[in-house]
């Protein structure tokens, strides 16, 4: 689009899409290998490879010979990179998610979390920050811990604090228990994300406190899904 009327532009355009053509339609190399790497895998890779073997240095090349059109080319050269850095974050998380799918049990998520005393449920919601990309992760609950249980760092170096209550389903948590944990996430420890997790639901009133001051509430629904291997919004 950047480059429609130039012949440059037409070359670039018509070059890709012909790599696009032979990387879905040629075999791929050992087809007939039983791996566990899908077709679709395959192909994202082959994809990837162009992108980052040929068509990168293409542009470079480009870039290096023409004068009329180098700030367009350098800014195509970015968007393929970008692509490329995509594909590679899209296709480590697949493997991420599938890896924790094949791991966890089929059914009882919930069950096995009711079961737990509260320093094991610590635990467990430490692993599932780490699943999901936290690094420097701490449980740190007990006696002395100002109100915040867990401490760490998101993938992208945000400080995370979390609150782990393990009660009965049939218990709630009220506001009051989350403008405790307000004071202690934002004034204490000055935290950039705050997890209140609980395996009972959250007062209408509590939920509402929760979301005016930027606590992320994981009830119990929440709570089972992200066990069961989905990742949570905040953390992506």
């Amino acid at each position: 689009m950047l480059l429609r009327d130039s012949e440059v532009a037409r070359q670039v355009r018509v070059y890709l899409l012909d790599m696009e053509y032979l990387a879905r339609t040629q075999p791929v190399d050992n087809l007939v290998h039983t791996d566990g790497v899908s077709l679709d895998d395959r192909i994202d890779q082959r994809i990837t490879h162009i992108l980052g073997k040929t068509v990168v240095p293409m542009f470079n090349a480009l870039i290096e010979t023409s004068g009329e059109h180098r700030r367009e080319l350098i800014a195509l050269r970015a968007g393929v990179q970008r692509i490329e850095r995509r594909l590679h974050q899209h296709h480590a998380r697949l493997k991420r998610l599938e890896g924790v799918r094949d791991d966890r049990p089929a059914v009882g998520v919930m069950a096995a979390m009711d079961a737990m005393n509260g320093r094991t449920f610590e635990r467990h919601i430490a692993k599932l920050l780490q699943r999901d990309g936290c690094t420097n992760v701490v449980v740190q609950g007990g006696h002395g811990d100002r109100g915040v249980d867990i401490i760490a760092l998101t993938a992208d170096g945000r400080r995370l604090v979390a609150q782990c209550k393990r009660f009965a389903p049939y218990l709630s948590i009220t506001s009051p228990d989350v403008q405790k944990f307000i004071g202690s996430a934002k004034v204490l420890y000055g935290a950039d994300v705050a997890l209140y997790v609980a395996t009972c639901p959250f007062t209408p009133e509590a939920l509402s406190i929760a979301a005016e001051a930027g606590i992320t509430a994981v009830h119990r629904g929440v709570l089972e899904e992200w066990s069961a291997g989905e990742p949570l919004k905040i953390l992506e």
